[in-house]
């Protein structure tokens, strides 16, 4: 009997035709999304903006600030229902290649403290906090500190 193999997901760059998916996905999942001004900015600075794909479309995406040998993740998520599927480590993974491919010897990112699955991701790819920034992120009740992780290339 074979194990039948389930298909990978694929990476490409994230074109300006992919940004409707992207808002749906944004603002399902967060109180405070990023806007399609955000998005645009991004590609048209020319980051590294990514998409995560599968035949069933878009299962998530990444905006990357390469420069100075270094890298910033800026945004990295996955579709709610393509979630608890190994999805984000895939895409992590992705990144982490690509910046190791620019050349880059640090990736940084901020995430909040309440954001424990996002946190439990970083911390199992060997994320460390190095510092926080406070009232860095928009809340409910004011606002929220950002928690900034580094890990080495």
């Amino acid at each position: 009997m074979s194990a039948v193999l389930k298909p990978q997901p694929a990476f490409r760059p994230l074109a300006e035709s992919d940004l409707p998916a992207v808002l749906a996905i944004e603002r399902d999942l967060y109180e405070f999304p990023w806007s399609i001004g955000n998005f645009r900015d991004s590609l048209a600075t020319g980051y590294s903006c990514w998409a995560m794909t599968s035949a069933h479309g878009l299962l998530g995406y990444a905006v990357l600030m390469l420069g100075a040998g270094e890298a910033h993740l800026l945004n990295l998520s996955i579709a709610r229902d393509a979630q608890r599927r190994g999805h984000g480590t895939q895409l992590l993974h992705h990144l982490l290649g690509v910046t190791r491919r620019y050349g880059a010897t640090r990736l940084f990112l901020e995430v909040r403290p309440s954001n424990a699955a996002g946190r439990a991701l970083y911390a199992r790819n060997g994320f460390a906090e190095v510092g926080v920034r406070r009232g860095y992120y928009p809340a409910r009740a004011g606002r929220e500190d950002a928690l900034v992780l580094s890990v080495a290339l």
